[in-house]
C-alpha cells in the first residue's frame, strides 16, 4: 500500500513538473517573431464598446530581425495612421509608438513566447494611469508551411491603481494577409 502510495505521489510529480514546464512562456528575442508578421494584412479595428473599423496594417522587418515596424492605417483611432516600431535593446525590447495625435510613447518591454502566441509585456502609462501592458498576438489560423495567414493582436492594460486582477481589453486588430496574387484580366 506504502509503495502503491509513493508510485502515485512520484507519477503526480512528474505529470506537474512536464506540465508545469509546457505551460510557461520562454523569454524570446524580437528576431523569433520579427519574420513571422512581415507583410500586408487587412482586417478590423476595436475598442471595447465601439463599432469596429476597417484597417490596414503594413509590417516590416530589418534585415538583422531587431527592428519591427508596424502601421496601422488612418482611421483605426485617429484620423491619422499610428506606428509602432519594435527594437531590440539586449535582452529587452524598446517601443516607439506615435500616432500624430498624442505624445509618442517610448516604452520597455519584453517578449515572451507560449505554443505559438508572442506577448509584449511591460509597465507603462495609459490613459495617464500607471499600468501593466500587454500586446498579444495570436495564431488564428495557419497554412502548410505554418505561416500564420491571421492573427488576432490583443492590446490589454491591467491599471495598477484598481484591484482587480484582470488586464482589461483596450483595443483588438484583426490581422488578415493580404493576398499578393494577381488576377488576369479577362477579355
Amino acid at each position: 500500500m506504502i509503495q502503491q502510495s509513493r508510485s502515485i505521489l512520484l507519477l503526480s510529480l512528474l505529470l506537474l513538473v512536464v506540465h508545469s514546464t509546457s505551460a510557461y512562456a520562454a523569454r524570446v528575442t524580437l528576431d523569433t517573431f520579427c519574420s513571422q508578421l512581415v507583410g500586408e494584412w487587412h482586417g478590423s479595428a476595436a475598442n471595447p464598446n465601439v463599432v469596429p473599423k476597417k484597417v490596414s496594417t503594413s509590417v516590416m522587418c530589418s534585415a538583422d530581425k531587431r527592428n519591427l515596424y508596424i502601421s496601422v492605417s488612418r482611421g483605426s483611432r485617429f484620423s491619422n495612421s499610428e506606428t509602432w516600431w519594435f527594437r531590440q535593446q539586449q535582452e529587452h525590447i524598446l517601443l516607439l509608438y506615435a500616432n500624430g495625435v498624442t505624445d509618442d510613447i517610448s516604452q520597455q518591454l519584453t517578449l515572451y513566447e507560449q505554443a505559438g502566441s508572442y506577448s509584449f509585456l511591460g509597465k507603462g502609462e495609459i490613459n495617464q494611469r500607471p499600468a501593466l501592458v500587454q500586446l498579444q498576438f495570436d495564431p488564428v489560423t495557419r497554412n502548410d508551411d505554418s505561416i500564420a495567414e491571421e492573427w488576432q493582436w490583443q492590446q490589454s492594460a491591467h491599471y495598477l491603481d484598481d484591484d482587480s486582477d484582470q488586464y482589461q481589453v483596450i483595443r483588438a486588430i484583426s490581422l488578415l494577409k493580404t493576398s499578393t496574387a494577381v488576377t488576369p484580366p479577362t477579355e
